[in-house]
């Protein structure tokens, strides 16, 4: 997230992290789910600057253990756990839950799943930050579903197995599986 010119790369992760902070509203103690958490980066700095106690899923062996490395290093491992868990899996309730770059990955044939599973482990009154790639809408469903040979290229090169939907079908289904929306931001300019 460039804030300005000449930031680094860095800088702009670090920026990323705390714009997402902020519209998560977090408040030291609250529970907070990081569905796909990669390498740790958002959960971590959610723990260690908001005060925040963190779980964060993932299922990949590599990401887990490096994750948990970061943990243990920041001395953090009392308020954010990597778990090797499919999100689906889980049982316990959040104040906040939060997917950066994770969705891509869902596929649109379960988006049911995800979103009701998303809102049965979030608390009431909860809040859901949902960050993902996605490709413009088309005259019709039957035309989104056509990809052109530079989409296939991204799909194939860029985010293998991955299959991007549009901003609205993302809204239509948060707002279909009980989410309110608040929020709608684009950074196709940051990427």
């Amino acid at each position: 997230y460039y804030e300005n010119d000449g930031q680094t790369l860095e800088e702009a992760q670090l920026a990323k992290k705390r714009h997402i902070a902020a519209k998560m509203n977090i408040k030291p103690g609250m529970k907070i789910l990081d569905i796909g958490c990669g390498w740790g980066g958002m959960a971590l700095y959610l723990a260690e600057m908001y005060g925040a106690d963190v779980t964060g899923v993932t299922l990949s062996d590599e990401q887990l253990a490096v994750a948990n490395a970061r943990a243990k290093e920041r001395g953090l491992s009392n308020r954010v756990r990597f778990l090797l868990q499919d999100y689906r899996t889980l049982n316990q309730k959040f104040d906040r839950i939060v997917s950066v770059g994770m969705f891509e990955h869902v596929g649109i044939a379960n988006h049911p799943t995800y979103f009701s599973t998303v809102h049965r482990l979030l608390r009431p009154r909860g809040l859901y930050l949902h960050h993902t790639i996605a490709r413009r809408a088309k005259r019709s469903d039957k035309a989104f579903g056509k990809l052109k040979p530079e989409a296939k290229a991204i799909m194939r090169y860029i985010f293998p197995g991955a299959e991007l939907d549009h901003l609205g079908m993302s809204v239509s289904n948060l707002e279909r599986f009980g989410f309110e929306v608040h929020d709608v931001e684009a950074w196709r300019e940051h990427y």
